[in-house]
C-alpha cells in the first residue's frame, strides 16, 4: 500500500509523526506539502494529496491542517476526490465503509498525536462495503461529473 501524505505549516509536526507510523506499518509514503513551519497555504497541500490519488500515485491520501476542514474542501475539487474532515476513529470507519472515502483529512489543532493515529488505523483498517452504497457513492460521483443529479438518479 502507498499513502500519498501532505500539510500545511500548521501541521508539520504531525505529518512527520503519522508518515513515520505508516512506515512503521510498512505503508510507502509519498511526502507532499511542506516540511517547513514557514507560511504554506493549505489549499496548495489538498491539491498535492489529491491530484496524487486522482493519478492513482497512492492507494488514498491523508492531509493534514489546522482544522481538516480547509484542506479537506480544497481536496474535494479534485475530480474522483472524495474527502473528509474527521476528528474521531468512528467517522473515519464509516467513511471507508459506506462512502470509499479517497482523502483522510484531519486537523492538527484539533486532535492530538495518538488520537491521530487511531482515526488513520481506523480508516486503513475499514473496508468499502459496495452494495447500496455504491450506488450512493455513484449518485456523489454524478453530482461531480454533472454539475447536479441526472433527472432518471
Amino acid at each position: 500500500m502507498k499513502i500519498v501524505i501532505g500539510n500545511d505549516h500548521a501541521a508539520v509536526e504531525m505529518k512527520q509523526e503519522i508518515m513515520q507510523y505508516l512506515l512503521g506499518k510498512g505503508i510507502e509514503v509519498l511526502n507532499v506539502g511542506t516540511d517547513s513551519r514557514e507560511s504554506y497555504d493549505y489549499p496548495r497541500a489538498g491539491f498535492q494529496v489529491a491530484r496524487a490519488v486522482a493519478a492513482k500515485e497512492a492507494d488514498c491520501g491523508i492531509a493534514i491542517c489546522g482544522t481538516g476542514i480547509g484542506i479537506s474542501l480544497a481536496a474535494n475539487k479534485v475530480q474522483g476526490i472524495r474527502a473528509f474532515a474527521c476528528s474521531e476513529p468512528y467517522s473515519a470507519e464509516m467513511a471507508k465503509r459506506h462512502n470509499d472515502a479517497n482523502v483522510l483529512c484531519f486537523g492538527a489543532r484539533v486532535v492530538g498525536i495518538e488520537l491521530a493515529k487511531k482515526i488513520v488505523d481506523a480508516y486503513l483498517d475499514a473496508k468499502f462495503e459496495g452494495g447500496r452504497h455504491q450506488r450512493r457513492v455513484d449518485l456523489i460521483m454524478d453530482i461531480e461529473r454533472n454539475g447536479g443529479l441526472s433527472p432518471e438518479s
